[in-house]
């Protein structure tokens, strides 16, 4: 399904992996004003899509004004999809016309409820509010501001911390989906997903990956941290549920952290929302709320 009930002028189409800067300046554009500067990295655009499992052909729209491309909808998962329109163009029906799109290409699909998380108050915010988007829950970013000390978060005696090894992959990947799945109602990732987003994200090294071992060699921890310009970026934190409760968290973001800054970093930031109940252990370790966000879903 192509068609979008657009202004005059506009043409809509799949989108192809050539269109991936254009998709980024739309939502760069869309954050610079919704939260005052970019947040999503052409890097987070294109690791999402060169899933294996995942056919941009089918599961994206770009609208154009001429070859230029001033909005977008992609349903990444059956109930999960990502939205924007450049601010130059917002008010002209584009967002809602993408909105019926990814309604009716998600019930095509089998799907029975789809959502999308935006900054609270914002103009898509707005929007789905106004065609009976529901709140599902509210999320966080968190920042460890630029200067502030890393606090020394010492592990457990006979607890090691160490960049991860191909031979680690498989590991790492069921451990850290065990722990999300306690909590995200989605599926659960492939390996081979798993791996385009994580040691298959562009610009990749050994260090954003790092795993936490128990002094008998089992693997309970691990942490996924990348650069974002100046930016470190923890896109995961786990920690397997019998060795909960000792600190190994704040440990592995102070890990994390540190590595960052090794890196370049000159502040760190996460999200998190309240399914995963974490925020006061982010905040412990000298982290501050920068935006929030809220997840709206509609059902089908």
């Amino acid at each position: 399904m192509t068609h979008l009930d657009l202004p005059a002028g506009l043409t809509a189409r799949p989108l192809t992996m050539a269109d991936g800067p254009g998709v980024h300046a739309a939502i760069a554009a869309e954050e610079v004003v919704d939260l005052g500067e970019p947040d999503l990295t052409l890097e987070d655009v294109v690791s999402d899509w060169q899933r294996p499992s995942y056919d941009i052909t089918t599961s994206t729209i770009g609208v154009f004004e001429g070859d230029s491309l001033v909005g977008y909808g992609d349903l990444a998962g059956p109930d999960t999809a990502y939205a924007a329109v450049h601010p130059d163009h917002q008010g002209r029906g584009i967002g809602t016309a993408i909105a019926h799109w990814l309604q009716a290409t998600a019930r095509a699909a089998g799907s029975t409820v789809i959502g999308t998380q935006v900054p609270q108050g914002s103009a898509a915010d707005r929007l789905m509010t106004d065609l009976g988007y529901r709140l599902r829950w509210t999320a966080w970013d968190l920042e460890l501001p630029e200067g502030r000390r890393i606090d020394e978060q010492p592990l457990p005696g006979g607890f090691t911390l160490r960049d991860a090894t191909e031979a680690d992959h498989e590991a790492a990947w069921t451990l850290v989906e065990d722990a999300f799945l306690e909590w995200s109602d989605r599926q659960r990732h492939s390996l081979e997903d798993w791996g385009a987003m994580v040691w298959g994200r562009p610009g990749f090294e050994p260090w954003n990956l790092r795993l936490l071992h128990a002094p008998g060699g089992e693997l309970v921890g691990a942490t996924h941290v990348f650069l974002s310009g100046e930016s470190g970026y923890v896109a995961r934190v786990a920690v397997r549920p019998d060795h909960r409760g000792r600190g190994l968290s704040r440990s592995l973001l102070a890990d994390a952290f540190a590595r960052a800054r090794e890196h370049g970093a000159v502040r760190s930031y996460l999200s998190t929302d309240t399914r995963a109940g974490a925020r006061e252990i982010y905040e412990r370790v000298g982290m501050v709320v920068t935006s929030t966000w809220v997840n709206r879903a509609i059902d089908l």
